[in-house]
């Protein structure tokens, strides 16, 4: 199942896709007297990759927790496709939240599984208990997406029993099962050893090839050239650059990203 497919109800209209499908204006988040995020603007196209890159601390992570409502902003405004808006100047109803977190999913850091319960188990949660959908149409489209990234023989397999490659592509696999609008991934590879990335990030690829919508934290920095259609350098809880991406990790306009991109690629 792909975004573009024009039999998925939940397909955006690909004569709207130089549409906004997300919109973030000034918003921000603090953590007892740490202001996390300073006024945060942010538009993500239907069929765009916004890749965020910046030092560890930055509030990246913060940003994508906000968007998913898994963190409540103290204020500014969220809208995801025109359907969803919270104003964050007053707190939003628990109706408000769910249909938020019911247009994006997350793909963790540290995968996230739960531990007592199967691969198939684990992709099926959501769409069973959170969308109430069929159990015949959820369990056909998982074991399909679990063929597609080469799990299906691990269907019935416990996350210990898994390496972390493949545990990560069954949170994504979790994810893409939810059929969201936009997909957040945080720092997907970080918790992989190296010869297990390149797997994770192909499959990413392949899903913006596809036409999905997604906002990726990350620190490869030649993975987020080839596949981000924008990147926004984040430094202090503010957007410090953002644009094309050759620009911005080629030709950065401002002193502070050419400070980061330098360290990252001459570390000693």
């Amino acid at each position: 199942m792909s975004p573009t497919d024009p039999t998925d109800p939940t397909a955006p209209d690909a004569a709207a896709a130089p549409d906004a499908l997300l919109r973030v204006r000034g918003l921000r988040k603090s953590f007892g007297p740490n202001q996390v995020l300073q006024s945060i603007d942010l538009t993500v196209g239907r069929g765009q990759v916004l890749a965020l890159i910046g030092p560890s601390g930055s509030g990246k992570t913060t940003i994508l927790r906000c968007l998913n409502g898994l963190e409540l902003a103290d204020g500014g405004t969220i809208d995801v496709a025109d359907e969803v808006s919270l104003d964050f100047g007053t707190p939003p109803t628990k109706k408000q939240l769910a249909a938020l977190r019911d247009r994006s999913a997350m793909v963790f850091q540290h995968y996230n599984l739960f531990p007592h319960k199967t691969v198939l188990e684990n992709v099926l949660e959501g769409p069973l208990i959170v969308q109430r959908r069929p159990k015949a149409e959820v369990e056909a489209e998982a074991l399909a997406l679990l063929d597609r990234v080469g799990l299906s023989a691990k269907k019935d397999s416990y996350p210990f029993e898994l390496s972390g490659g493949q545990q990560q592509r069954v949170g994504i696999v979790r994810a893409l099962a939810l059929r969201p609008q936009l997909l957040l991934f945080d720092e997907p590879t970080s918790s992989l050893d190296p010869e297990l990335v390149g797997d994770v990030l192909r499959l990413i690829k392949e899903l913006a090839v596809e036409g999905w919508s997604m906002v990726i934290v990350t620190h490869e920095l030649e993975f987020a050239r080839e596949v981000a259609t924008e990147v926004a350098f984040v430094d202090g809880g503010r957007i410090v650059e953002h644009g094309d991406p050759k620009q911005v990790l080629h030709h950065p306009q401002e002193e502070r990203t050419r400070q980061f991109l330098h360290r990252l690629l001459f570390p000693f």
